[in-house]
């Protein structure tokens, strides 16, 4: 039984790397049925489930997987994922979550042939990130009579969002979803500071620059408002996936700011302008200016420049 079963699982494997999906599913179902204890194969029907949104048979398929291997760390991933972000079933997903942070896997390090700790971290890591990502949306969807909870929860997401930080230090996602967080909680030099780590490391990305640029906007800081939303709709136009709405939001909310700026104090304290970037050479070609490398490397290190860094930093130095 056993070996016919391993037959349709490896059957199974080969319509899968052949991405045909409905002779996988024949032959892991048959192949499962034969021989359960076959945890990969209960994965990869979890992630074939979870991807035609089939939520509650990818659960089903996950939660046999981690049957037969409770150290599973992929498998109670995709579990929390799936209970997070398409069921909504935020306790349980944190349950996972947490149980992946304790998983203690053998690290194997062979030097110049074999390192597995780098991935052991990496996915502990993760762990920490989603249950952050869980924690937000928990406090996100609360019902009208729990909104006192959501400061706590958010507090509870920024704190698996910088245990995630140990070991994702160069991670994006991480630093924009704990700056939301500290924004969404009103502790705005924390979110500023997290905001300008995230566009540091990723600085053609658009939402933390308006993100950034909602938050000085609320902190009058009008000019540096401005510069950040000029980067966001500069990329928003880039997005292939934008819509025309998010285009004419952003433009019209940085109307907006424009008319609020020459109309405060700043306006006569501070040039809009930023300092020219230098001698710059242009090509033309077939019809169209071709900027030359300087002017590349000099567009990166605009948008990697954080407007309100200062702002912000003064602020952290003169709490300690």
């Amino acid at each position: 039984m056993k070996a016919k079963g391993m037959y349709y699982i490896y059957k199974g494997d080969q319509a899968y790397s052949q991405d045909n999906m409905a002779k996988t599913l024949d032959y892991y179902k048959e192949g499962l049925r034969l021989y359960p204890e076959h945890y990969e194969a209960w994965f990869n029907l979890g992630n074939i489930y979870a991807v035609y949104e089939d939520y509650f048979s990818a659960v089903d398929a996950y939660e046999h997987a981690i049957k037969y291997n409770p150290k599973f760390v992929m498998a109670r991933m995709n579990l929390g994922i799936v209970y997070s972000e398409d069921l909504g079933f935020f306790d349980e997903a944190i349950e996972q979550f947490d149980t992946v942070t304790q998983i203690r896997l053998f690290k194997l390090w062979i030097p110049f042939v074999y390192s597995n700790v780098k991935s052991v971290k990496a996915n502990r890591g993760l762990a920490y990130y989603n249950k952050g990502v869980a924690y937000k949306q928990k406090a996100m969807y609360l019902p009208l009579d729990k909104r006192y909870l959501v400061f706590k929860y958010l507090g509870e997401a920024i704190e698996a969002y910088e245990k995630s930080l140990k070991f994702l230090k160069k991670n994006y996602d991480v630093y924009y979803n704990k700056a939301v967080a500290h924004h969404l909680r009103g502790e705005y030099r924390e979110a500023g500071l997290a905001y300008c780590s995230a566009i540091k490391l990723e600085p053609m990305k658009f939402e933390a620059h308006y993100n950034l640029a909602v938050l000085l906007r609320q902190l009058n800081r009008h000019r540096d408002s401005i510069s950040e939303l000029h980067k966001a709709a500069i990329l928003i136009l880039e997005e292939p996936d934008s819509s025309t709405l998010e285009s004419t939001y952003i433009f019209n909310l940085l109307n907006d700011a424009t008319r609020k700026f020459i109309t405060s104090d700043e306006y006569y304290t501070q040039k809009l302008s930023d300092e020219p970037l230098g001698n710059i050479g242009y090509t033309y070609v077939n019809g169209k200016i071709v900027p030359d490398e300087e002017f590349d490397k000099a567009i990166l290190k605009n948008f990697k420049t954080c407007a309100g860094f200062e702002y912000f930093n003064e602020e952290e130095e003169e709490i300690y």
